[in-house]
């Protein structure tokens, strides 16, 4: 079942659900509590900045979001979303354990994780990265 279209499949299926669960918590930041709101709650949580942290995280992944559904420029997204989640791991999460219901970090190191091996594996064959390869070297899958 290693056959490149399964792969491919796994790739696209991926990138779908990352994409959609990063891209709504970012809207979650933007519409619902928007930006004071989620600022405060930045503020709250101890993150360092929290004004220029909460505008940044909302469109890291709002962006990120829609570039992993799309499946532009995953490598670099899925950087950014890796390092975003990273952040709230040490920031906010690792203290409370392993439980998301605790204020833990489950959720964040699942959706880090997935961004970091999309970066490191590609959008696969069924984006828009498989056409913009070609022009730019960084998108290229081995």
């Amino acid at each position: 079942m290693k056959t490149p279209l399964v792969r491919d499949i796994g790739i696209l299926v991926a990138r779908l659900v990352l994409g959609v669960i990063f891209l709504a918590h970012g809207l979650q930041k933007f519409n619902s509590w928007g930006y004071e709101g989620t600022k405060a709650g930045f503020e709250g949580m101890g993150v360092p900045a929290p004004a220029i942290s909460a505008f940044v995280a909302t469109w890291i992944e709002i962006l990120g979001g829609l570039a992993l559904i799309l499946g532009v420029l995953v490598p670099v997204f899925g950087v950014l979303l890796f390092l975003l989640m990273f952040g709230a791991f040490l920031i906010v999460h690792v203290e409370n354990g392993i439980y998301v219901g605790d204020g833990g970090f489950e959720l964040v190191a699942a959706l880090g994780a997935g961004a970091l091996l999309l970066a490191a594996v590609g959008a696969g064959a069924f984006s828009v990265d498989r056409f913009l390869a070609r022009r730019v070297p960084l998108l290229r899958t081995a």
